[in-house]
């Protein structure tokens, strides 16, 4: 295990709450575990965040830049929107 550095924290009730939860029915040894399982969890989201912006978003909104005709008119996404929902109230009214 690599070396630990020493924190102190201060969590609202519920989420205290929480982690001795967890703690009390097993599913984790120590309040630090169920801790460092949270930062893991935030560290994996955010490596999937950064790598969607940078793989996806980023190529998109560069060849918007480059070439805007490639867009969809405001008016138009509107329209196909608002008869999208009108499809759907029709059929919830159906019940279908």
């Amino acid at each position: 295990m690599s070396a630990s550095a020493k924190r102190t924290f201060s969590l609202p009730t519920e989420q205290a709450d929480y982690i001795d939860g967890l703690v009390a029915s097993g599913t984790y040894a120590t309040g630090s575990e169920v801790v460092r399982a949270g930062l893991r969890a935030l560290q994996e989201r955010d490596a999937v965040l950064e790598r969607w912006l940078r793989e996806d978003v980023v190529p998109v909104a560069k060849a918007m830049d480059a070439d805007p005709s490639r867009g969809i008119p405001i008016e138009q996404v509107r329209e196909s929107l608002e008869a999208h929902h009108a499809q759907r109230v029709k059929k919830a009214a159906r019940g279908t």
